[in-house]
């Protein structure tokens, strides 16, 4: 079964025509599917449209988020809704085209637990392709996920990541990465993206400095997740390395200028040097991050109670009683 999750937002106008480009996919290729709209806080008719459509099909699920959560929440509501093996993603906006999904589905065979959309040619305004290139380019050179649209919202899943993979926030776009942490295999297939007919963009250049706060977090969390104090701690003892070895000059210059050496002929007063402060700063930055590190530490080892560190791929049945070997015999 396929689950197509898509969240919306204030798409009243496009609702009718993406399902039945679905549905006619659906119908074509023989899939058994359902289709989950998930309402992120509309404004306008669109919870009345996606009842409409799930008055007509029993294939059709609605889910009415309060208010607008953001797209990481709608998704979430999403997959923990879907019932399908595999769990497509899509805008509401009829940019993306239902008719890739058998491709989607072909890419994904075997090989791949993820594959990721690429809209190689974009039909979107400048202030929304230049700030998305220059995170794209960020997010593969610093997480080594090599996705050419890390935005693109046209992606297809394995049902089971989502049971190891928490969203909030705006970690939606990066769930191959959070994917590719943990081991599932990821790839990528052009997909055609078409013109927008109804709306506007809901994004824009004011996204990327929250895009690169995010892919900060997104590095620790894959890098240093179960091991915090590894980044903390080697940053506060690079800082208190470099306090001590200022202090230590400092006292030696001091013993200088004092006798029996007396190599100036007024005594140094130090602390109206400003290399005094900077070490001072520098003993309290690493003793601040080697605390913060250990507060990691222990945040860490609650959570790893409750979420196992390591992803199973597959493991052979425990039932089975043992082979005997016929030489003991």
């Amino acid at each position: 079964m396929i689950s197509i999750v898509i969240p919306v937002h204030n798409e009243v106008e496009s609702l009718e025509s993406l399902y039945a480009e679905i549905d006619d996919v659906a119908r074509t290729q023989g899939y058994d599917l359902e289709i989950i709209f998930v309402d992120d806080g509309s404004t306008d008719n669109s919870w009345r449209s996606i009842q409409q459509l799930a008055a007509t099909d029993s294939r059709v699920h609605g889910i009415r988020l309060r208010r607008n959560f953001g797209k990481a929440c709608a998704l979430s509501a999403g997959f923990d809704a879907a019932a399908g093996e595999i769990v497509f993603t899509m805008d509401g906006d009829l940019q993306d085209d239902p008719r890739e999904i058998p491709r989607f589905l072909e890419h994904l065979g075997d090989r791949y637990d993820v594959v990721s959309g690429w809209k190689q040619v974009r039909h979107d305004p400048w202030h929304k392709v230049l700030p998305s290139r220059v995170f794209n380019w960020a997010v593969s050179f610093l997480t080594g996920v090599q996705l050419h649209d890390h935005n693109c919202g046209f992606k297809c899943y394995r049902r089971e990541i989502f049971d190891e993979i928490r969203l909030y926030g705006e970690l939606h776009r990066f769930v191959p990465v959070l994917a590719s942490s943990r081991g599932y295999r990821v790839g990528e297939i052009t997909v055609g993206h078409r013109q927008r007919k109804f709306g506007h963009s809901k994004y824009g250049v004011g996204r990327l400095p929250k895009g690169f706060l995010d892919l900060m977090t997104v590095k620790f969390l894959t890098g240093f997740g179960q091991r915090p104090q590894h980044a903390l701690g080697t940053l506060g003892l690079g800082f208190f390395s470099l306090g001590i070895f200022g202090i230590v000059v400092l006292t030696g210059f001091w013993f200088l200028t004092r006798p029996p050496f007396d190599w100036f002929d007024e005594p140094v007063h130090l602390t109206d040097r400003a290399i005094f402060f900077y070490s001072i700063i520098a003993l309290f930055l690493g003793c601040q991050l080697l605390s913060l590190g250990f507060l990691a530490e222990l945040m860490a080892s609650y959570v790893a109670h409750d979420r196992q560190p390591y992803s199973i791929a597959e493991q052979t049945d425990k039932s089975k009683p043992p082979i005997s070997d016929s030489r003991s015999s």
